[in-house]
């Protein structure tokens, strides 16, 4: 018989057991916890308890099997740019982390809110060079805005919650959470809190009145205004507050490749895109106007060619929430750091009403000189072979006006973002600061899994398809209707592009012997079709949207077209070329 102090001892320890859970169920459940409704990963040994967890929990949450790291990561960082929650990928340690990091990059330069959960060797294994040990935590930290090793199941719903935080407060990134294989099978209670701030990191900022002051007397006395808009006003929710704040000004507005969607191009004082293969008239114009302001934007060198020659006539105000971002490139003589939606509404309030009718005739005046240079080329062109341009033309005439474009990287992206109409926000997703070859298939999977019945669809060339074309296989298996159109040249065309103008049509390494492309797409069930000839391009689109599953569209496009306008590394904005 036992004796009462240690029978007492026993029933203690076994009711502690039955309210202690694993480290991998505290995973699963912090993720529940915080709304996660769809991770996409891939398993391993050192991740293999919380897949183990993950078992239990298949009611409350759904998982994604990605045929490779790199497009478990894409895939969340699409589903995380078109739902506006953040991603999630899981992954084991070694390679299954490494294979993580240009995702992790490319959600950081891109400001998408991503969570990234990866196993690792045991504690007392870490150091050692043990089978599939990797220091993730240094190799990540320069493509994170967070990264956190947990050693203790104690540790796990704290880090998670507070890694939730910081991916999606403020300028919002990627977030990599590395957890040894023995705080996944340790017990612990489950003590999870939200995470709602924490010393030293601030997400707010109050709009200073003086600085709306500053930047309302600027704009009330301007001539020749200009507003560029980027992504931070998807994130900020301030797609309103944009509209209303052009329909008092009368001012003129471009869009970044990222900020495309923010505002209709429907708009009567929407004049275009910015950038190196942007619209001709706010490339050019940039140079003329007298106040410039940016709002949600950063500035990078895409858009702004040679600093040095940048806008230096105007004064400029920036409507920024990140701080490192002011005065990082373009020096502002008017900075308001903090929410868009907030600073565009009192800037809404304090401004005079007012039109620029002279001045926006400059800009309608140049968009005509580009639509009879380029636009109707590229569109409706008289030429033999089919172009880029006009597949895009034919998938406007049928797409819903919240269709969502998903583009890879190269001549085929830039086309598809200049002729796309965008009419709603969130229907842009690409690789924008990293240019990921890659990213779209994967990425368009994530989009197509937030809402099946949303028309998505996939751009992409004949090169950055084969970074990433096994996930063919996860769109297979999830029965995503994703719309995939290859616009195919048989070469990389945008390295070809500058081979030609620059290197003397030296074309070194960039042409391409492609599969048979139908046959690889029938290979994963999905319906295909071929195009070459102009005759059969509108049918065969319109098929595409048609068929309620997964379709796979190649279009043979000429090998040698470029995409103009241009702006060449090194020159001014106003050095922009149609030809």
């Amino acid at each position: 018989m036992l004796q009462p102090l240690l029978r007492a001892a026993l029933l203690i320890n076994f009711k502690n057991m039955e309210t202690k859970m694993r480290g991998a169920d505290i995973v699963i459940r912090s993720l529940i916890a915080e709304q996660a409704e769809l991770i996409f990963g891939y398993p391993g040994g050192a991740i293999m308890p919380v897949y183990d967890a993950l078992y239990d929990y298949q009611d409350q949450i759904k998982h994604v099997l990605t045929r490779h790291e790199q497009g478990a990561i894409h895939a969340a960082q699409g589903y995380a740019r078109i739902s506006g929650k953040v991603g999630v990928c899981l992954a084991t340690s070694g390679p299954g982390a490494t294979n993580l990091i240009t995702g992790l990059a490319d959600a950081q330069i891109d400001s998408t809110p991503l969570v990234c959960i990866t196993g690792q060797v045991a504690a007392h294994l870490l150091g050692t060079d043990a089978f599939q040990e990797t220091d993730v935590m240094g190799i990540s930290m320069p493509a994170t805005k967070w990264n956190f090793q947990v050693r203790r199941a104690a540790d796990i719903a704290p880090a998670i919650a507070k890694g939730f935080f910081i991916a999606r407060s403020g300028r919002p990134g990627s977030v990599l959470i590395d957890i040894t294989k023995n705080a996944q099978v340790e017990l612990d209670e489950f003590n999870y809190q939200p995470c709602q701030e924490f010393r030293s990191y601030k997400t707010h900022y109050p709009i200073a009145d003086t600085s709306i002051l500053q930047a309302a007397t600027l704009l009330n006395q301007a001539e020749r205004p200009y507003l560029l808009f980027g992504q931070g006003v998807i994130l900020g929710k301030a797609e309103a507050e944009l509209k209303f704040f052009l329909d008092k000004s009368g001012i003129p507005a471009a869009s970044t490749l990222l900020g495309s969607g923010a505002l209709s191009q429907e708009h009567p004082n929407y004049v275009g895109k910015l950038g190196m293969h942007g619209n001709y008239a706010p490339n050019l114009l940039t140079n003329q106007c007298d106040v410039l302001l940016a709002v949600g934007m950063r500035f990078d060198d895409r858009v702004t060619g040679d600093l040095s020659r940048y806008a230096k006539q105007a004064k400029v105000i920036h409507l920024e929430l990140d701080p490192s971002e002011i005065n990082k490139n373009v020096k502002a003589d008017v900075a308001v750091l903090g929410d868009c939606k907030e600073s565009l509404a009192k800037l809404t309030e304090a401004i005079a009403a007012k039109k620029h009718e002279a001045w926006m005739a400059k800009f309608r005046a140049l968009e005509q000189q580009e639509n009879e240079a380029v636009v109707q080329h590229d569109l409706m062109p008289t030429k033999a072979g089919l172009t880029m341009g006009e597949a895009i033309h034919h998938i406007n005439r049928y797409k819903a006006d919240d269709a969502v474009l998903v583009t890879d990287v190269g001549q085929h992206q830039m086309i598809a973002w200049r002729y796309f109409n965008y009419k709603k926000s969130r229907t842009q997703v690409t690789s924008g600061g990293l240019g990921t070859m890659g990213f779209a298939l994967p990425a368009a999977l994530g989009a197509q899994l937030h809402d099946y019945s949303r028309q998505v669809i996939c751009v992409v060339g004949d090169g950055g398809i084969q970074m990433t074309i096994q996930e063919l296989g996860t769109i297979m298996q999830t029965k995503a209707p994703v719309k995939i159109v290859l616009l195919n040249n048989n070469y990389l065309g945008m390295v070809r592009q500058w081979q030609q103008m620059f290197f003397d049509k030296r074309y070194s390494f960039t042409e391409l012997d492609n599969p048979d492309f139908i046959m690889l797409a029938e290979a994963y069930g999905i319906k295909a079709k071929k195009v070459s000839d102009r005759a059969d391009l509108a049918e065969a689109v319109e098929d595409m949207f048609i068929h309620d599953g997964p379709f796979f569209l190649e279009v043979v496009v000429e090998k040698e077209d470029n995409v103009f306008p241009m702006i060449a590394t090194g020159c001014s904005v106003e050095e922009v070329r149609l030809n």
